[in-house]
C-alpha cells in the first residue's frame, strides 16, 4: 500500500483513478488513497509490524477493523454492492483484519509508557506549525478570484484538509483556489509531522540507564572471583549502562540501548556455565521490547557461546596484551622504544604509580582538573573500553600514572582499571600537548618495567581496529583484494588513527587477542554502527526534547579514552 500510495502521488493518471474510486460508488482497499500521508503511515506501520510492535498491531486494528465494518454496510446497499472492485476492496481489507486477529500473539513488542503524552504533544505542536506555515502560504498565493471575501477561517481549513489530501477533498472550499505546488508542500509538511507523531508513538523503551548500588555491588563480587576472565570486565561497571542478570544470578550482561539497539559491551560478567542464562535474559528482553541485539568487542570464548543463541560474528580487530614476563627492552627489535624512554628521562621526567585509593583528595582533585584540562574536544567518549569517570572514591584499586617533569610539575596521566587479581587495563591517556614527545610511551614502559614488583603479570593496552588487515595486507603474497582493503584503511587513518594504533602498540611486542562484533541480522549492521558511535561519543543524533529523555548523572572525572578506531 505504500508502494501504490507513492506511485499514485508522482502519477497523475493513477492518482486521479484513485480519486475517483473513492469519491464515486466505489471504494479501494485500507490505506489505498493516493495521498503522502497514507503512504508514509503504510510504509511505517509495515516496519514497525515487521519489529512485532504491539502498538502497531493496535493501531491497525482500530483503522481497519471499524473500514471493514463501513465496507461491510456498504455492500449491503446496491449502488456499492453492483461494483467488483468495491467486492474485491473489502475482500482485501478483510484478509488483512482475519491476518491481524490470527497473528495477534506475534506481537508482543512493549513501547515506553511515555510514548502516547510524547506523540500528543508531538501532533499538537506539528499541527499548530504545519498548518500555521500551510496557511500562510495560502494566503499569500490564493488565485480566486473572490480573494477578498476569503475569510481566514476557509484558508485554515483549507490547508488542514490539504494537509489530508492533495485529492478533491478541500476543492469545495469556496474562495480559496492554492497552486499545485502549495498543496503538495502542505501535504509534505503534514506527512512530516505525521511520521515525528508515528516515531513517538512507537519509540522503543530506552531502558534503564543508571546502574542500581545493589547491581554494582553484585558486579563487583562477580568480578572479585571471575575478574582475570575478560580485560574489559571492569567496564561493565560504567553507570550508564544497565545489567541483566542470568536466572541463578551468577552472571550478568552489562548494556545500553541506543536508538533502539540494547548494546552490550565484552564478555559476560561471572562464571560461563551461567553465560548462557544471562544472554537468553537479554535476547528475550531486547525481543519483547523489539530493540536490535548486538555486542561490543566480545572474545572469540564469549562470542562462541553467542552463536549458539543465533548471533553472527564480525571480527573488529585485535586488542594489544602485554605480559609482563615476556616484556624486554633488550634486543634489536626493541632499539628504537629503548632510545626514546631513554630521550625522555634524560630530559628530567619522572613516573609515579600508585593505586587511586593511595592518593590524598588534595592531589587526586588537582590531577583531575588537569586531565580535564589537557583533554582534546568538549565531547566525553568511552563506552566499551572506558570507564567513564575517574577519582570515584568506588574505584580506588584502579592504578594510577602520575608523568612530571623536571621541575616537577604534572605533564601526563594513565589510568588503569584492574584486570583481575593480577592485571591492569588501560581506561584512560591524557597529556600536555606541549611535553616531550614520546611521554606516554615511556610511561607505559616504567610501568611494565616496574609491573613485577607491584604484583602485575599483564597489561591491556589500547584496540587495534582491523589489525590483522595491516599486518597481513603488507606482507608478501597478499592478494588485491586484502591490498585494496588496506590501502582504504590507510587512507581513512588519516582522520581515524586505525593504522597509527596499531603501529603504536606494536612496538611493545604483544599478544593480539582479536575482538568480535555480535549481530542476529546482517541487515542490522548500519544501524549498529550508527549507534555504537553515539554511544561512544564519536556521533551526536539530534533527538526530541530532553524534557522527554532519561538522562544519567554525569560521571566524575573527565573524558575517557576514545575505543574502537580512535585508541583506548
Amino acid at each position: 500500500m505504500a508502494l501504490l500510495n507513492i506511485v499514485a502521488v508522482v502519477s497523475l493518471p493513477f492518482r486521479k483513478e484513485v480519486h475517483e474510486h473513492n469519491g464515486g460508488q466505489f471504494f479501494t482497499p485500507y490505506l489505498a488513497t493516493a495521498g503522502l500521508v497514507s503512504a508514509v503511515l503504510a510504509l511505517f506501520l509495515a516496519m514497525v509490524m515487521r519489529r512485532r510492535k504491539r502498538a502497531a498491531w493496535i493501531v491497525n486494528i482500530l483503522l481497519a477493523g471499524p473500514l471493514l465494518a463501513l465496507y461491510a454496510a456498504a455492500l449491503t446497499q446496491h449502488q456499492y454492492n453492483r461494483h467488483v472492485f468495491n467486492w474485491i476492496s473489502a475482500l482485501l481489507t478483510g484478509l488483512f483484519v482475519a491476518a491481524l486477529l490470527l497473528g495477534r500473539k506475534e506481537f508482543r513488542a512493549v513501547g515506553d509508557r511515555s510514548n502516547p503524552k510524547l506523540a500528543l504533544i508531538v501532533a499538537a505542536c506539528g499541527i499548530v506549525v504545519s498548518g500555521g506555515i500551510g496557511t500562510l502560504l495560502v494566503d499569500a498565493t490564493n488565485k480566486a478570484h473572490t480573494e477578498a471575501s476569503a475569510s481566514l477561517a476557509d484558508k485554515i481549513v483549507y490547508a488542514l484538509l490539504r494537509g489530508v489530501s492533495v485529492g478533491p477533498l478541500a476543492d469545495h472550499i469556496e474562495h480559496v483556489h492554492a497552486p499545485r505546488w502549495v498543496d503538495i508542500t502542505i501535504n509534505v509538511l503534514t506527512a512530516a509531522t505525521f511520521l515525528l507523531v508515528l516515531y513517538a508513538c512507537f519509540r522503543a523503551p530506552r531502558g534503564r540507564e543508571l546502574l542500581g548500588e545493589e547491581d554494582e555491588r553484585r558486579l563487583r563480587e562477580l568480578l572479585a572471583k571471575q575478574g582475570e576472565r575478560d580485560s574489559l570486565g571492569y567496564f561493565a561497571l560504567r553507570r550508564d549502562k544497565a545489567v541483566i542478570w542470568s536466572p541463578s544470578g551468577k552472571a550478568a550482561i552489562a548494556y545500553r540501548v541506543v536508538g533502539g539497539v540494547t548494546l552490550a559491551s565484552g564478555d559476560p560478567i561471572g562464571d560461563p556455565e551461567a553465560w548462557p542464562g544471562a544472554i537468553e535474559e537479554w535476547l528475550e528482553e531486547a525481543r519483547r521490547h523489539a530493540w536490535t541485539p548486538a555486542v561490543m568487542g566480545a572474545s572469540e570464548e564469549a562470542g562462541t557461546i553467542y552463536a549458539r543463541h543465533g548471533l553472527d560474528a564480525l571480527e573488529l580487530g585485535d586488542e594489544a596484551i602485554v605480559e609482563v614476563a615476556d616484556f624486554s627492552l633488550e634486543g634489536r627489535a626493541m632499539r628504537v622504544v629503548r632510545q626514546a624512554h631513554n630521550r625522555v628521562r634524560r630530559a628530567g621526567y619522572t613516573v609515579t604509580i600508585r593505586r587511586h585509593g593511595d592518593i590524598p583528595e588534595s592531589e587526586m582533585a588537582e590531577l583531575i582538573e588537569k586531565a580535564d584540562h589537557w583533554r582534546d574536544g568538549a565531547t566525553e567518549r568511552g563506552f566499551s573500553m572506558a570507564l567513564g569517570r575517574l577519582g570515584d572514591p568506588a574505584d580506588g584499586c584502579c592504578m594510577m600514572l602520575e608523568c612530571r617533569d623536571s621541575e616537577g610539575e604534572p605533564r601526563a596521566v594513565l589510568s588503569f582499571v584492574p584486570w583481575g587479581e593480577h592485571g591492569l587495563s588501560l581506561d584512560l591517556m591524557r597529556r600536555d600537548r606541549d611535553c616531550e614527545n614520546g611521554l606516554m610511551e615511556f610511561m607505559v614502559i616504567e610501568l611494565l618495567l616496574r609491573a613485577r614488583d607491584l604484583g602485575i603479570e599483564r597489561v591491556s593496552l589500547n584496540f587495534a581496529m582491523f589489525r590483522a588487515v595491516f599486518e597481513r595486507g603488507s606482507r608478501l603474497g597478499a592478494g588485491p583484494v586484502l591490498r585494496l582493503w588496506r590501502s582504504v584503511l590507510t587512507f581513512f587513518s588519516r582522520w581515524w588513527q586505525i593504522e597509527s594504533l596499531y603501529r603504536a602498540n606494536a612496538k611493545y611486542r604483544p599478544v593480539w587477542e582479536p575482538r568480535f562484533l555480535l549481530f542476529e541480522n546482517t541487515r542490522d549492521i548500519p544501524r549498529i554502527g550508527i549507534a555504537s558511535a553515539r554511544a561512544e561519543g564519536f556521533l551526536t543524533v539530534p533527538s526530541l526534547p530532553s524534557l522527554f529523555r532519561r538522562r544519567h548523572a554525569p560521571a566524575a572525572g573527565g573524558q575517557p579514552k576514545p575505543a574502537y578506531g580512535s585508541g583506548r
